[in-house]
């Protein structure tokens, strides 16, 4: 129980790698399928006995659906953002994280992401009590690009992840998750994207080693025009305790 909600934790003090894999359903005007694989790991630094630097990558494997009748998908990788936090080293209950997130253009293919680079600030606290069973809290940020390059739009993004888990003894837990982003740059209805949704995760061991594996589904409420209405998330986390 006690490993599963470390896993939970986004300034945790231990190496993990997640492969976070998002199927959304019924996107485009032709209603189909994207999917959107984030390899994101997790490491941390000790700047000193009171502070920590938690580092937390997200470069994002795409295969973009046509968007018209006809059209052949696009694979390959979008842009990479890499966030730092400073976070105490020894906290209590009450755990936080302040921090820059950069955004880089590594995109593959123009389909796939913007030329633009991005920075903003990021910011993650949460409740995580020894003995206590519930691990809640939330992921803040938004970025703004830096520069506007010929043909590609400037963009302001905002991102909030709140996260609400329930976990048994034995390494089974109930979590809920949903990534509400928002663009503040589009106008009215296709500004937000409001999902609701859960799912269920389960700690194993591979030999020694710690994986936190999970599945669940979010319903889109609120989204933009042609943006899908359905997210399947599975997700592996292995993890490397110190």
């Amino acid at each position: 129980q006690e490993l599963a909600k470390l896993a939970q934790n986004p300034v945790g003090n231990l190496i993990s790698v997640p492969f976070q894999d998002n199927v959304n359903l019924n996107a485009g005007p032709e209603k189909r399928t994207q999917n959107v694989l984030n390899i994101q790991p997790v490491i941390p630094f000790e700047v000193s006995k009171d502070w920590n630097i938690i580092t937390r990558t997200i470069l994002p494997v795409i295969s973009q659906p046509g968007l018209a009748a006809g059209e052949s998908r696009t694979n390959g990788i979008g842009d990479l953002q890499f966030t730092a936090f400073l976070s105490p080293a020894n906290p209590g209950e009450w755990i936080w994280g302040v921090g820059a997130i950069v955004q880089a253009p590594t995109h593959s293919d123009a389909a796939l992401g913007n030329d633009n680079w991005g920075l903003g600030p990021s910011l993650v606290v949460l409740h995580l009590a020894k003995g206590d069973p519930w691990v809640y809290g939330a992921l803040v940020n938004n970025v703004w690009s830096l520069s506007t390059s010929s043909g590609t739009p400037s963009y302001n993004n905002g991102l909030i992840q709140p996260f609400l888990n329930y976990n048994f003894a034995g390494g089974t837990y109930l979590t809920s998750s949903p990534v509400l982003t928002v663009d503040w740059k589009a106008e009215g209805s296709n500004r937000w994207t409001v999902p609701l949704g859960g799912g269920i995760g389960h700690i194993f061991h591979l030999g020694k080693l710690p994986l936190n594996a999970q599945i669940g589904a979010y319903y889109n409420v609120v989204r933009p025009d042609n943006a899908p209405n359905w997210q399947i998330r599975a997700q592996a986390q292995f993890m490397f305790p110190k």
